[in-house]
């Protein structure tokens, strides 16, 4: 057994305070921005990391006990056996004269685990059965310790009886507590999103039906009157144009709907923002050219990348481009503007325009599915944008003054090119 002076276990029992917050660090780093709590492959690398190291830097034989109960918690018998075949393995390779000992407390603290599982998982009085097993680990310690290696035990009382007892059971209830906190946190936040997108989704049926429903009478009105005159060529040409007219303005309600509708993919990459802008500004140009708007791109001399999904990018960027140009469509020599630029490892994505702009009563209800400055709009498009951006932690600003123009500003993290 190993003989250590007070200030040296006073250093390890803090270090193993810091090991027991390392789960709890590690997800708020890695699920902070993410529609998702834990996966079991996470608790199974962080159990194992943390193991590791409670071991290698332990005071006693009993660090890395209250990891095997973690991952028993939140990853079920699998996972809690791989992490106790881990431990065993590396407790072997460390050696020393206790070790048999040692991997006799590990198999013991998983039996009194596997006992306490069940009435854990089914009870609400969870912090009660933390800190129970949290001693019992620690009468495991004591109990096989002394049986033993007497002697050890008789000469360091103080340390078996308070300091082990006190780390063990303030070590699992900082881990399990605070763990436990991330992820009720973390299933509230999805739960809210949901409900969120529920609401809206609601408020979009209603403007749905709405919108729907005045092309559709529109065209039923010109079939009547095709009905009722059937001979008149011309007139029947202009009542079909109009409805197909009618026909299109639904057909586009619809797109926006379900791409605000279907969930938000998972598939994000690096993507080269400039590359999507020469695609984007080759799209729109001739939507430009109709509307007799310029388009002008000024393009960053660099590979400017960020993290999001390239598809989902796109729609938004064409979303932007559109509602600029149709700002224009009425102003003369009408221009729209994209650029880029980098600001403290924030990548700044620009659209300008000097089209009808916007006051500030109308700049506040943008992003809502009620709001369209064209008198055919809902506000659909924008929605989806905003919410795209946010999913992959951007933000939008918005600056306008009416009759003089409007300047988006989405500013997205930045991901420095390997």
């Amino acid at each position: 057994m190993r003989w250590r002076c007070p200030m040296s276990l006073l250093k390890e029992v803090i270090l193993q305070m810091f090991f027991a917050l390392t789960p709890f660090v590690l997800f708020n780093i890695y699920y902070r921005d993410r529609m998702c709590n834990y996966s079991r492959s996470f608790i199974l690398v962080t159990s194992s990391v943390c193991v590791f190291l409670a071991m290698t830097f332990a005071s006693s034989a009993v660090e890395g006990f209250i990891f095997v109960f973690f991952a028993l918690i939140y990853g079920g018998v699998r996972i809690a056996s791989v992490v106790l075949i881990e431990s065993v393995l590396y407790r072997y390779y460390l050696g020393g004269e206790d070790t048999w000992v040692a991997m006799l407390m590990i198999a013991t603290a998983f039996a009194i685990s596997l006992l306490i599982y069940q009435r854990y998982k089914a009870s609400y009085r969870k912090t009660l059965y933390t800190l129970l097993t949290g001693a019992l680990f620690s009468l495991i310690e004591l109990g096989l310790t002394y049986l033993n290696f007497p002697t050890h035990v008789s000469h360091q009382l103080a340390y078996h009886v308070f300091v082990i007892p006190v780390q063990n059971i303030v070590g699992i209830w900082l881990l399990m507590s605070l763990f436990s906190k991330c992820v009720s946190d973390k299933e509230l936040f999805i739960r809210h999103a949901q409900n969120e997108k529920i609401e809206t989704m609601s408020h979009v049926a209603a403007s749905l039906a709405h919108e729907v429903r005045n092309p559709l009478t529109a065209v039923k009105g010109f079939l009547r009157l095709m009905q009722e005159d059937a001979g008149n060529i011309a007139k029947a040409e202009q009542y079909i144009r109009i409805s197909l007219d009618e026909i299109q303005r639904t057909e586009a309600i619809l797109t926006e709907y379900l791409a605000l509708s279907k969930p938000l993919k998972e598939r994000n990459e690096l993507i080269n923002v400039c590359e999507q802008l020469y695609v984007v500004r080759e799209v729109m140009l001739p939507f430009a050219n109709m509307h007799n708007v310029e388009l002008e791109l000024q393009a960053y001399e660099k590979p400017v990348t960020i993290m999001a999904n390239p598809d989902e990018f796109k729609q938004v960027l064409v979303n932007f481009v559109k509602n600029a140009i149709e700002a224009c469509a009425e102003t003369a020599n009408g221009k729209v503007v994209l650029s880029l630029l980098i600001e403290k490892n924030n990548a700044l994505l620009i659209i300008k325009d000097n089209g009808i702009g916007m006051d500030e009563g109308q700049i506040k209800r943008l992003g809502t599915i009620y709001f369209s400055t064209k008198t055919s709009g809902t506000g659909l498009g924008l929605t989806y944008s905003y919410h795209v951006i946010r999913a992959f932690g951007g933000s939008v600003s918005v600056s306008s003054k009416p009759k003089v123009g409007t300047k988006f500003t989405i500013t997205f993290p930045y991901h420095q090119p390997q």
